[in-house]
């Protein structure tokens, strides 16, 4: 297994600044964040390390002799929008993009592109599913044709108002990820696991571990706390921003030893990457590198 982070939390940082943070601290990878140039449309979104429009081998071939420079890989690239979303002016580009993302990676070396499956939040699953067919099997047929496997983030993208009630990402549970793999049927689309979006559904996030180990291509470490006493509040049926906190690894509900033991006993020897979501460091550039630090202090025991 590879310890790394995601880049999202750099912002201000260039792709040089970033591999170089990760190679001082200790890092072996990092997951690039490769959203188009330009405003974020939300928090921890709109971060480009990687610019994948007009990605040329040039471009390519710099980006890695910056990874060599640095002896920091990149364990994937990173694009999380709403492919599913029900206006077709920010679906479209997003599905475009995606489509860039894709034929990115191999130009890098790389085999897996880290995104959202997206969904119309003001719909059920199955009234999604025609659309996610139809959206999905494409790209994934694109990455095949690319060598490159998809790995869906299982995060529920349901926290405040903006995502009620169905949230805006369909690939959160193992019912709906066996229902894709069987109906896609396609090897080359997977999990980008992150265990606390078990946690925060009320799921044991150790479970989907075993039956799913052959589409784990890529891990988040992220914690989270669920607050009791908010909950006892306003009820689990309440926007989840009043009553979850992101945290980094080791300083919430999860036991990151125990998640980790069962990932390596499962055979899963890839990337591990820390997302830091976490403010109670500060959103000042020094609180969110003392968070990547801290939670690589957390977790480096577990890497040998």
């Amino acid at each position: 297994m590879q310890l790394g982070f995601v880049s999202a939390i750099l912002p201000e940082y260039s792709l040089d600044e970033v591999l170089a943070f990760a190679a001082t601290e200790g890092f072996a990878c990092v997951e690039a964040m490769c959203w188009p140039v330009g405003k974020a449309e939300r928090k921890y979104a709109g971060v480009t390390h990687v610019d994948v429009t007009d990605f040329t081998q040039a471009k390519a071939d710099d980006v890695l002799a910056c990874c060599d420079r640095h002896r920091v890989s990149l364990s994937g690239l990173g694009y999380y929008p709403n492919p599913l979303d029900p206006d077709p002016a920010v679906a479209e580009p997003a599905i475009a993009h995606l489509r860039n993302v894709i034929a990115a990676a191999p130009r890098l070396g790389l085999q897996t592109v880290t995104t959202f499956a997206g969904r119309d939040w003001r719909k059920t699953v199955d009234d999604n599913w025609q659309r996610f067919l139809e959206v999905w099997r494409p790209l994934v047929g694109l990455a095949e044709d690319h060598g490159v496997r998809i790995a869906i983030e299982n995060c529920p993208m349901l926290f405040t108002a903006d995502e009620w009630p169905g949230g805006k990402n369909l690939f959160t549970t193992p019912a709906i990820w066996r229902r894709a793999f069987a109906e896609i049927g396609s090897p080359a689309l997977g999990l980008n696991y992150d265990p606390s979006h078990f946690v925060l559904q009320g799921m044991n996030p150790l479970s989907p571990l075993e039956p799913f180990r052959d589409r784990l291509f890529h891990l988040h470490m992220k914690d989270v706390r669920l607050d009791p006493r908010a909950v006892d509040e306003v009820g689990r049926f309440d926007f989840p921003s009043r009553w979850h906190q992101p945290r980094i690894p080791g300083f919430g509900d999860i036991d990151c030893g125990r998640f980790l033991a069962e990932v390596r006993r499962v055979g899963y020897d890839g990337p591990i990457c820390i997302e830091v979501e976490d403010e109670t460091f500060g959103k000042s550039l020094a609180g969110r590198t003392a968070a990547i630090r801290t939670a690589r202090n957390v977790l480096a025991p577990f890497f040998g």
